[in-house]
């Protein structure tokens, strides 16, 4: 075991260990004379218990505060004999379903014979040169379409889990931002790689595969925490989209375009969020 802490304040120790409890940490405490002793039970777990506790001293209430949001946004799964629509709809917000659907519309939409006109109209140029500036819908409207069942169920699966998750944590207009953002840089750079011919939801989702790891990363209660192995699958399917294994085409610039967008949008989210604590410490 690794000492992390030794305090008279009874109180400070009742809630930091509480705090680093629920946050996952193993952590137990003792008395040596008049001194509170908290202990490290597994040593893996130190640079998150410093990290934590540093945040705990700098703004008590506030990390407190931050718990209580993020384990609200994960404690409003539905009962346990609720339907499946009713599970699935519990776990995304208005953004995730909406653009669901729209996908799921348009995917419908390209297997009858609207195909063309549909595809004409939603990708993200006429040619391989000019970028659609008379007509900026088109920077967005290539991640509604999808050429083949995988493709579009293995985009809608990630965008409900990452976006819904994302939505429920952070609130719709964040979602929207990293949409926006995220769609708009991968489909630029994919048309400048390859020209206009693609289309898929993979950017964004790499994009919030990004978020998701940077303002979760050493926060094993956060509602976007990813696990390793998930995290390694993400990396090594993006990593094969590069050699000649897979039996599909893969937008591979927009892939890594998304998830450098989702990089910088989650240290973003992390710098507001610590700029947020700094004003609520000092506030006090």
């Amino acid at each position: 075991m690794q000492k992390l802490l030794t305090t008279r304040n009874a109180d400070m120790m009742k809630r930091l260990h509480s705090f680093l409890q629920r946050r996952g940490v193993p952590v137990t405490v003792s008395e040596h004379g008049n001194q509170l002793e908290l202990w490290l039970v597994q040593s893996s777990y130190s640079a998150l218990a410093k990290d934590l506790i540093a945040e705990f001293k700098a703004d008590p209430d506030g990390a407190e505060a931050e718990l209580q949001s993020t384990t609200s946004a994960t404690s409003s799964a539905p009962p346990k004999n609720a339907s499946l629509p009713q599970q699935l709809l519990s776990q995304a917000g208005l953004v995730t379903i909406t653009y669901a659907a729209l996908v799921s519309l348009v995917f419908i939409a390209l297997n009858t014979q609207l195909a063309m006109p549909i595809f004409e109209n939603l990708r993200i140029s006429d040619t391989f040169s000019d970028l659609p500036w008379q007509q900026p819908w088109r920077f967005l409207t290539p991640t509604l379409l999808h050429f083949s069942l995988l493709h579009f169920l293995f985009n809608v699966f990630w965008w409900w889990y990452l976006g819904g998750r994302f939505e429920r944590a952070y609130g719709s207009v964040y979602l929207l931002i990293a949409l926006v953002s995220c769609a708009v840089l991968s489909n630029l750079m994919q048309f400048m790689a390859s020209g206009p011919y693609f289309g898929g939801l993979s950017g964004v989702v790499y994009g919030l595969f990004g978020i998701a790891v940077v303002v979760a990363w050493q926060r094993p209660r956060h509602p976007l925490y990813l696990p390793i192995g998930l995290i390694g699958f993400m990396l090594v399917w993006l990593l094969l989209g590069y050699t000649d294994l897979l039996w599909v085409n893969v937008a591979n610039t927009a892939h890594s375009a998304g998830l450098i967008a989702g990089l910088v949008l989650g240290i973003a989210i992390r710098i507001i969020e610590h700029i947020n604590k700094t004003k609520t410490a000092h506030g006090r």
